[in-house]
């Protein structure tokens, strides 16, 4: 892959994402994916999986497939994304972070690496919304703090369970240390 195909992911993403904002602070969605693509890029990690990043969210928020993403971005990209992606968007929120707690638990690393990438800036965007907009942020989420505590504390367990940590130090350790300043 090139970085045409980068851009190409960009826009697509721009695209699927038009108009969504982020829910606490309603700045434009796009940001986030973008922010998940660019740690992913900066950790050194392969292009089909940057643009796993730029897509991660397509298919769980937008009409957009993974016959399409896989179309148009190929198989690697599509696996990541069907990953990091929730299933029925009906069922109720404790399922779906059930689910997702143990697909990724056995995830392949590329795989872990996008979702952990994409929990780092969830977190970061929590923590800097309960820093200036304080508690009244938790009303644009389905669940409180203490929900997301359980689900972000169950789903690092998942992330590093059964892989090398020290080898992927900078992604785990920076959700490791945004976890632990949520958890206080």
């Amino acid at each position: 892959m090139t970085d045409k195909k980068i851009m190409d992911a960009i826009t697509y993403a721009a695209k699927k994402h038009d108009g969504q904002k982020r829910k606490a602070d309603g700045t434009p969605y796009i940001i986030h994916p973008y922010r998940v693509a660019m740690r992913l890029k900066a950790a050194g990690l392969q292009d089909h999986v940057v643009i796993a990043g730029l897509l991660h969210d397509v298919v769980e928020d937008t009409d957009c497939t993974l016959d399409e993403i896989s179309t148009l971005f190929g198989h690697k990209v599509a696996e990541l994304v069907g990953i990091a992606s929730e299933p029925d968007k009906s069922a109720a929120w404790e399922e779906r972070k059930k689910h997702t707690i143990e697909t990724v638990k056995s995830a392949p690393i590329e795989a872990k690496l996008v979702v952990c990438a994409d929990k780092i800036d969830n977190l970061q965007s929590i923590l800097d919304n309960e820093s200036t907009l304080g508690k009244e942020m938790w009303q644009s989420f389905k669940r409180g703090r203490e929900s997301q505590q359980w689900y972000y504390q169950n789903i690092y367990q998942s992330l590093v369970y059964d892989i090398d940590v020290e080898e992927y130090h900078e992604l785990f350790t920076e959700l490791k240390s945004l976890l632990d300043q949520f958890l206080r």
